[in-house]
């Protein structure tokens, strides 16, 4: 009872326990049908149990369960009472009673994980115990990159169950990149065409010797991100979908040479980057590719409608990383900053995203970048993601931004997770378990009313070297839980955090994430199959730097 993950705000525990029957009922009142179809599906399918609809508000006949919204709470805060009445949620909104649907799944024990019954015999009990909760934070997020490494359909979705089972709210979706671009334009058919895949990808670091000769690649029809936000609604998560430019735009060029910087290099001859690093084939700054993206954006904000979830509105352009070598060599476009009366090459990339600033406000959408759109300003109504350490989301905030705190130091999944040599392919600073749980997304010298503008936080997962799902889940558990309580439990300031307490509670969720399938870490180590010996990594010895 109390193993729940995350933490809630008050747990007060009974004497006795509702045990669910064939003849329990769900009742959902109005407005949370839906919490209620989910709820239903969720346990007949591991209990076997009927569970049929209740045919009044109170008919619970002492084990069954109750859904009710109470206008009274937040959006997502919820309540669960277990008594001799049974089961009753209570939520501000359908989300609110889906997040404690999610408590009352992990009361029930880690079978209830589980797709099929494992044991017709079984008993399924729910203690007394009444559960008061609500998040610390309203964007609670996870990063998944599809672009450098293709995660097909069912994986996404698989990941929206995860994400759901640890009542996180917004799936950013980095569909574009050098090194493929995954999601189907129809005005620009080449973009999956010829941009969907590359023809051998690198294994381990850039500097490794190795690769995988085998054609990598894929990309999502628009009906299957369509199911993806579908799928996401009902379990109240908003998919964010990442568009990247001006830079991590090669396989956009590879597609459509006229967006590159053709009176620099051979446009024509690129294909689909199959490294990592920094590319320098970047968008060429012209008229032709706004209006190429334009026409993007235009096919995505319909994909992404604005009132699948409360952080639909925001279209997350990139803005990172774009190395301005070619632009610097480029004659067009010296003449386009020469055209616009701006100082310099920096320049010239704020005004690349202040277009798409302005036009998504028009069309009452939010743009949402890397912090290095911060350079040049920005309209109010755009928000930052604080990579680069705390300094870029405060200079945002503090500028009246928005922001979604994800320093690399803290929350980039992708960093390995012991010094050991067995951990597979290391990356980065260590960034152990204990870390990420310690991870402060509000940095001490934000005023209250700068603090305010932190919308939340969420973990990156950068694929490079992450091949196929069992890697991701390695990289990603048990640290997502960690990061899954920091975004939504009221904690202490990190050194307070009892630590030792979360391990405990963890022993009773990896039982959990056994019963997902999830390939985690385990505490002790990587498995022998988990390694990858002889695969070059990017190991940084020492601390990571001040943020």
């Amino acid at each position: 009872m109390t193993e729940l993950i995350p933490a809630p705000r008050s747990v007060v525990a009974g004497q006795g326990e509702v045990r669910l029957t064939a003849h329990s009922r769900i009742h959902a009142e109005h407005g949370t049908e839906g919490v209620g179809h989910w709820l239903r599906t969720a346990l007949w399918q591991v209990t076997g149990l009927p569970l049929r609809e209740g045919r009044e508000p109170d008919d619970t006949d002492e084990d069954g369960i109750g859904l009710r919204l109470d206008p009274a709470r937040g959006p997502e805060e919820y309540r669960l009472v277990s008594d001799r009445h049974g089961v009753l949620i209570e939520g501000g909104g359908a989300a609110g009673v889906f997040r404690g649907a999610q408590t009352l799944r992990q009361l029930l024990g880690p079978d209830a994980f589980r797709r099929a019954p494992v044991r017709r015999d079984r008993t399924w009990t729910v203690p007394y115990v009444t559960v008061e909760d609500s998040p610390r934070f309203r964007w609670r997020g996870l990063m998944l990159d599809v672009a450098r490494h293709f995660m097909p359909k069912d994986g996404v979705l698989r990941y929206l169950d995860l994400m759901a089972a640890h009542k996180l709210n917004v799936l950013h979706l980095h569909l574009t990149d050098d090194q493929g671009w995954r999601v189907e334009i129809r005005r620009y058919p080449k973009l999956t065409e010829t941009g969907s895949w590359r023809a051998r990808t690198k294994i381990g670091h850039r500097a490794s010797p190795l690769w995988d000769d085998r054609p990598h690649g894929g990309h999502y029809t628009q009906d299957d991100i369509r199911e993806i936000v579908a799928y996401a609604a009902e379990r109240h998560i908003s998919v964010v979908p990442e568009i990247d430019v001006p830079g991590h735009s090669q396989a956009a060029i590879a597609a459509y040479p006229e967006l590159g910087n053709s009176d620099v290099v051979d446009t024509a001859s690129l294909t689909v980057w199959d490294t990592w690093g920094i590319n320098p084939n970047v968008l060429a700054p012209t008229d032709t590719t706004l209006r190429f993206y334009e026409g993007v954006l235009e096919e995505v904000l319909e994909l992404f409608p604005a009132d699948a979830g409360p952080f639909s509105p925001f279209v997350h352009i990139g803005g990172d990383e774009c190395l301005k070598e070619q632009w610097r060599a480029s004659d067009t476009a010296q003449k386009q900053i020469g055209n616009l009366g701006l100082p310099d090459e920096e320049a010239l990339q704020s005004w690349f995203i202040g277009h798409f600033d302005q036009w998504l406000a028009a069309r009452g959408r939010r743009l949402i970048g890397w912090d290095e759109i911060l350079e040049g300003g920005l309209a109010p109504g755009a928000a930052v993601s604080s990579w680069r350490g705390y300094s870029g989301g405060v200079a945002a905030a503090r500028a009246g931004h928005d922001v979604v705190m994800c320093p690399q130091q803290w929350v980039y999944l992708d960093y390995r997770q012991d010094a050991g040599p067995e951990e597979p392919v290391p990356i980065g600073y260590v960034r152990t378990l204990e870390d990420v749980y310690r991870f402060e997304p509000v940095p001490s010298e934000l005023t209250g009313e700068e603090a305010a503008r932190v919308l939340g936080t969420q973990a990156n997962v950068w694929t490079e070297v992450m091949e196929d799902q069992e890697r991701v889940d390695y990289q990603t558990f048990p640290r997502l839980a960690a990061l899954a309580e920091v975004a939504w439990s009221d904690l202490p300031a990190p050194a307070g955090r009892d630590f030792a307490g979360f391990e405990r509670r963890m022993s009773a969720h990896y039982r959990r994430l056994d019963a997902l399938g999830v390939a985690y870490r385990p505490p002790t180590g990587p498995l022998p199959w988990q390694r990858r010996p002889g695969v070059l990594g990017r190991p940084i010895d020492g601390p990571p730097p001040n943020l």
